[in-house]
């Protein structure tokens, strides 16, 4: 299966919609989109993923360094809506502690603070 990646653009948040498993094959694609952002200084990132069917060690990857990076920058990462396969990986990966998991994609972008 094939992944699709969109941008939106909500203020000072950048909403990227994710569609598609996401694994080994695709993840190069997302964090293309990722580095491609970064490189233009969107640094506060919400990740939407309800339609993400799956979602394996590689992806979850991505999010880390996309998280590590804006970290670095002051911006911020997190994660909405994901379905419950992949909520279970990023519970029994331990990561849902460490990426800002939101039910939806509004909560996530209504709870990142507005940078200074």
């Amino acid at each position: 299966m094939s992944l699709t990646v969109d941008t939106e653009q909500r203020d000072d948040v950048v909403v990227v919609s994710v569609a598609g498993e996401l694994d080994m094959a695709t993840a190069p694609q997302l964090q293309d989109q990722i580095t491609d952002l970064l490189e233009k200084g969107r640094t506060r990132l919400v990740f939407n993923l309800a339609e993400v069917s799956f979602c394996d060690s590689t992806g979850l990857s991505v999010f880390v360094r996309a998280k590590n990076s804006t970290d670095d920058s002051g911006g911020l990462v997190r994660l909405a809506a994901p379905q419950r396969g992949v909520l279970r990986i990023l519970e029994v990966s331990g990561l849902v502690e460490v990426l800002q998991t939101f039910p939806t994609v509004d909560e996530a972008v209504d709870g990142a603070p507005a940078s200074a």
